[in-house]
């Protein structure tokens, strides 16, 4: 019996230093580690949920944009956006609309989810030694350190998901009347491995590195300086005790949208003009240097500058953009304001267990 009482009492005392632990961690701001691996899912989740339904909200004008930035300049069949969705539900019907957006989900999911993830600790880290080189611990991320975060957060998660996305725009492109057809993701995956190499699933990836610093920057450092301004100035009665609506929020996510998208599109059409370099059925859909059936040939990205500017003139690197304007405004605005409230109905359902 003492044994036992002895053991008990061990036990209660290993609970009570145990909970006293935790109980100092949650002052000193520092999250038990149970705690961090749900805080980590559900940034993870609320981020996939997020790319998932923001994307496929505006998945007619994403194909239309990826058709106008690699059109044939001497085989133009519209060049509006309206006439453009207006052609595609002629000629391939409402799933013409949707082509590539399973691929472009399957993408932008996990996507999405690191670029989220990313985002929230390359804030913690810089924010960090930001106030340790400051002395001041109150300090808070200023716009070109929130910039800063937002262009880590994109180029890790674009980065490890371009294979897929340069498969997409593969897909997205082709149509019905292709002279070769990709099945599917896998299977264009396999085939462009197996028929150009491990390198072509990386191609126009430097393009991409360089647009996604100024889009994902922008986009993260236009939207959280908007959202820490509205709530500091309360312009407008737009504010009421701290709390930004649904309707303001998605506000500051169009402006943010809005800003990136136009600074870095150019970067965006060389990319995907980029990713049809290989391709052999793909002289039919754009060319290379002006001739309707001239080979499709790009050194790198310079060259495909130059040869965009000189065959088609420099209007050519913002083919697209209407459609883009459009859809990335909506767009971003969703993926936003999904992620925030997505993470609060997580937040509240989720419970540390034992």
């Amino acid at each position: 019996m003492a044994s036992e009482d002895v053991k008990t009492s061990e036990s209660a005392v290993s609970t009570i230093v145990n909970l006293a632990e935790e109980a100092k961690l949650a002052r000193e701001g520092v999250k038990a580690p149970s705690y961090a691996i749900l805080s980590i899912c559900k940034s993870l989740v609320a981020g996939g949920v997020a790319g998932g339904v923001s994307r496929t909200a505006v998945a007619p004008l994403e194909r239309l944009k990826i058709l106008l930035q690699v059109q044939n300049p001497h085989n133009i069949k519209y060049n509006g956006t309206i006439q453009g969705l207006k052609y595609i539900w002629r000629t391939e019907g409402f799933r013409g609309l949707f082509k590539g957006n399973g691929t472009n989900c399957a993408r932008i999911v996990p996507n999405s989810a690191v670029k989220f993830f990313s985002y929230e600790q390359a804030s913690k880290g810089i924010l960090y030694l930001y106030q340790q080189q400051t002395g001041n611990e109150d300090a808070q991320l200023t716009p070109v350190l929130r910039l800063g975060a937002g262009a880590c957060a994109g180029i890790i998660a674009m980065s490890a998901t371009y294979p897929m996305d340069m498969v997409r725009g593969r897909l997205t492109v082709q149509t019905e009347k292709s002279l070769y057809q990709y099945r599917g993701m896998f299977h264009a995956l396999s085939t462009v491995l197996r028929e150009e190499g491990p390198r072509a699933l990386y191609k126009g990836w430097l393009p991409s590195v360089i647009g996604v610093i100024p889009y994902v920057g922008l986009n993260f450092a236009v939207y959280e300086s908007l959202k820490d301004w509205l709530i500091k100035s309360k312009p407008f009665g737009l504010v009421q005790d701290s709390e930004l609506s649904v309707t303001t929020r998605l506000a500051c996510g169009a402006a943010a949208g809005t800003v990136g998208q136009t600074v870095a599109y150019p970067l965006d059409v060389i990319r995907r003009r980029m990713q049809m370099v290989g391709w052999k059925d793909a002289s039919s859909i754009v060319t290379g240097d002006g001739r309707s059936k001239a080979s499709l040939e790009y050194t790198g990205m310079i060259d495909a500058f130059r040869k965009t500017v000189r065959y088609e003139g420099f209007g050519a690197l913002y083919k697209g953009l209407v459609p883009n304007s459009v859809k990335v405004v909506p767009s971003i605005a969703i993926a936003f304001v999904t992620y925030e409230v997505v993470k609060d109905i997580l937040g509240v359902e989720i419970r540390i267990s034992d």
